[in-house]
């Protein structure tokens, strides 16, 4: 069996002023805002958890000092549930162990990639995982892994740079970063290229990258020295990009859902999707749509 270094650390870039959400995120972190009853990181922190990652690593801006204190003791609340004798369970996930959980500023907002590169203190000599918590990626029906989990597993055979893909409607790929496929193997594909936002017909196929990454530490090196690209950002799919055939470098088709929630649209989508699932209230959600469209 091949052994590669573990997956332990994993970087949440949430920096970000969430403008499309105004003016919700005017005063609270976009991150924050819940689907159902859980905020969108914890169901990202969760997914990580749930992989086997130990380090929990936020690139945060101004004003998103909430964001780590979700991760806190509530000191007030928990004593006063606890003296009413309130079930704690539901807090249980938002508890993290001291030092798990560490945050760096960024300080300028020059894209996904220099998010990134803030983080390389702790990143050190350790390959790592990205985490996009927009996208919330939800397990198949029925006991399914998330997706990150299943990246590491991936990652635990083959090594090297791996990212999450989604297939989707071909004419839906120039919204999408896409990768160039070579050769497949069940659920891992061969990467030869990254292309973003290509023309439908230039597409080189209808596999989405989706806001999930295990990366080697050497991307910190190129991000280091990299110009600014699309946007004047510095975006970590050029770096990504020089570094195949330098390592190597797999997608993994994920086995599940995926919801934009960087999109009012897709926001309200997820919460819909992930209420119906719900025992305790699937049920309700169904009868008051169907009552809502007239069914």
């Amino acid at each position: 069996m091949n052994q590669h270094k573990p997956i332990k650390k994993a970087v949440f870039p949430v920096a970000g002023l969430g403008t499309r959400f105004l003016p919700a995120t005017k005063a609270i972190p976009k991150e924050l805002l819940p689907i159902v009853d859980r905020p969108l990181i914890q169901y990202a922190v969760d997914e990580a958890r749930e992989a086997g990652i130990e380090q929990i690593i936020f690139v945060t801006g101004r004003g998103k000092t909430a964001i780590v204190e979700h991760f806190d003791v509530a000191f007030e609340l928990e004593t006063t549930m606890e003296e009413r004798g309130k079930d704690m369970s539901v807090l249980e996930a938002t508890r993290a162990t001291p030092g798990d959980i560490i945050t760096v500023r960024q300080q300028v907002p020059l894209g996904l990639g220099h998010a990134i590169w803030c983080a390389r203190a702790i990143v050190g000599d350790e390959p790592f995982a990205i985490l996009l918590p927009d996208e919330l990626m939800v397990a198949k029906k029925g006991g399914g892994t998330g997706c990150m989990k299943q990246m590491v597993e991936a990652y635990n055979q083959v090594g090297g740079n791996l990212i999450s893909v989604l297939e989707v409607p071909q004419d839906e790929v120039s919204s999408y970063g896409v990768i160039d496929p070579g050769a497949e193997n069940g659920a891992l594909t061969e990467v030869k290229g990254l292309v973003e936002k290509p023309a439908v017909a230039e597409a080189p196929s209808n596999k989405i990258v989706s806001g999930r990454y295990i990366l080697q530490p050497e991307v910190m090196r190129t991000l280091e020295n990299q110009g600014k690209g699309a946007g004047g950002e510095i975006q970590l799919t050029d770096a990504m990009a020089k570094m195949i055939g330098t390592q190597p470098f797999n997608a993994v088709t994920f086995e599940g859902r995926r919801f934009d929630c960087g999109s009012k649209v897709g926001f309200v989508e997820a919460t819909l999707a992930l209420a119906l699932e719900r025992d305790d209230m699937g049920e309700e959600i169904r009868a008051m749509a169907k009552r809502l469209l007239g069914c």
